[in-house]
């Protein structure tokens, strides 16, 4: 296990610098000059040319991928040309942000998802089968731009139940810490914030969690009717093992590989999948930090942030990984 992680971690390496590469060379093919988006439409030739061998931009691409990934070796992202910040202070709210809203969002798709789709298998053929498989079709299929904003239309507007907008309220801020706001406010023992910021949280994570969902959902079906019909089901049914333990504790457990697999891959995904999601509910998260980087044409901001999320979604996978010997003891890493 020791050396199959160890023999993972150093993979990292090549697929980052290919990834970095990838990334670097499609940033600089998008049309749009930074120095004149920093300085404006009205700027002399001269200022422009000033600001961008201040920028470096003047360097030969392979000059400036290389002083690039010197600085990422280094544990420096660099610094955003927009707001002239070091980027790996700037991108920690933003990317708090993102892994809060993430969890959330992926804990409704697990509690709901497996939980359909387990009750589904298990009444197979039944009107549940068929309105959770329905919701399941829906839910894959609905644009999350429109479910966000019927939720905001629904729930913040009509009912106004709940907020739409951003991560805390507006006249209890939260003081960050750890920028987690969840446990800035667990520290600061700020209840009434807490609150608040759970109630910020529903809206956003189940738009952003509603497609992990029907995905869970669906997978989780199909996995364990595969297993209830197994010799060993049959056997646990005729010993009259009672009926939750023998879908919760047996079936379950050797129908969770595949649904394991997908929920790391949609955890990896909504990392950096969720620009609609903090866009529309104005969610201060690293999807919105990139494309407002995008906007300006941020160069640094861009190559760091993507590499940032393809570390983390490359983690994820790894950890998923090694879950599998713990869910199946069959499963043996050399």
């Amino acid at each position: 296990m020791v050396s199959y992680t160890i023999r993972r971690l150093l993979m990292l390496i090549p697929v980052l610098i290919g990834m970095s590469l990838l990334v670097f060379s499609i940033v600089h093919l998008i049309p749009g000059d930074p120095a004149k988006t920093i300085l404006g439409e009205k700027a002399s030739p001269e200022v422009l040319e000033n600001m961008r061998e201040e920028l470096g931009l003047n360097d030969p691409l392979i000059v400036q991928y290389k002083n690039y990934m010197v600085g990422i070796f280094k544990g420096d992202l660099g610094t955003s040309i927009k707001t002239k910040v070091a980027i790996s202070e700037e991108i920690r709210p933003y990317l708090a942000a993102t892994i809060e809203l993430t969890f959330f969002a992926m804990a409704f798709a697990i509690l709901i998802g497996v939980n359909a789709g387990i009750i589904a298998a298990w009444k197979q053929n039944s009107w549940f089968d068929y309105i959770a498989m329905l919701i399941a079709l829906l839910g894959v299929s609905m644009p999350v731009f429109w479910l966000g904003l019927m939720e905001q239309w629904v729930f913040a507007q009509k009912l106004n139940w709940l907020p739409s907008i951003g991560r805390d309220g507006i006249l209890n801020p939260v003081q960050p810490i750890t920028n987690f706001y969840l446990i800035d406010t667990l520290i600061a023992g700020d209840f009434e914030g807490l609150k608040e910021v759970l109630k910020h949280l529903i809206l956003p994570s189940i738009a952003l969690g509603t497609i992990p969902m029907a995905i869970i959902a669906r997978m989780t079906r199909s996995s364990m009717l595969e297993v209830m019909n197994s010799d060993y089901i049959r056997t646990a049914k005729a010993k009259g093992v009672h009926q939750f333990f023998l879908i919760y504790k047996h079936a379950l457990k050797n129908a969770f590989i595949p649904i394991l697999t997908v929920v790391g891959l949609q955890t990896g995904l909504l990392l950096g999948g969720a620009v609609l999601t903090e866009t529309i509910f104005a969610w201060p998260g690293i999807g919105k930090y990139l494309y407002d980087a995008i906007a300006v044409r941020d160069y640094p901001v861009i190559q760091s942030g993507i590499l940032v999320i393809a570390t983390i979604f490359v983690l994820v996978n790894l950890i998923v990984d090694l879950l599998y010997s713990a869910i199946d003891p069959r499963i043996r890493y050399r």
